[in-house]
């Protein structure tokens, strides 16, 4: 077995189980705690919406689960933020006074094809890294950009 780390954007609603079982209009069982707190949870990336009061999945988790697997938000880390990238979001900062600025990462093989290569595999051919990106204020794409100590050490970033 292998261990594995989520990174998702989800809205929550702070509901007891009886309230999310009438908000589905399920009869809570008979062994269930219905005075149990926890949240309604509304997944944005992605699944197929369960309910038509809401565009995204919609759970219900125990608080304590909760609790554990998600912090409140006003922004992410520069590590989550980096997460993001890995699976092909775009991410910004609420801290940066340019506007429409965000960062994506160029995966190798795409820059290793746009320059003409192949993808490190003859002899003495050497392979692309990956490297982030800054969309800037002035709609321009600028490959190779580094974050500051600033950007690195904010909790305001998000994914867009």
């Amino acid at each position: 077995m292998t261990q594995h780390i989520g990174v998702k954007l989800i809205n929550a609603y702070p509901m007891t189980r009886l309230a999310y079982n009438d908000f589905r209009g399920w009869e809570l069982p008979s062994d269930e705690n219905g005075s149990d707190e926890g949240y309604l949870v509304e997944y944005l990336d992605g699944g197929k919406p369960n309910t038509d009061r809401f565009n995204g999945y919609v759970s219900w988790s125990p608080k304590d689960v909760f609790d554990k697997a998600y912090r409140p938000v006003s922004g992410l880390s520069f590590g989550l933020a980096v997460e993001a990238l890995k699976l092909g979001k775009r991410v910004t900062r609420t801290g940066w006074n340019g506007k429409g600025q965000y960062v994506i990462l160029i995966p190798g093989d795409h820059l290793a094809r746009s320059a003409g290569y192949g993808f490190g595999e003859a002899i003495g051919e050497f392979s692309f890294g990956s490297v982030m990106a800054l969309k800037n204020a002035q709609n321009i794409m600028q490959p190779g950009w580094v974050p500051s100590q600033g950007d690195v050490l904010a909790d305001d970033w998000k994914i867009l």
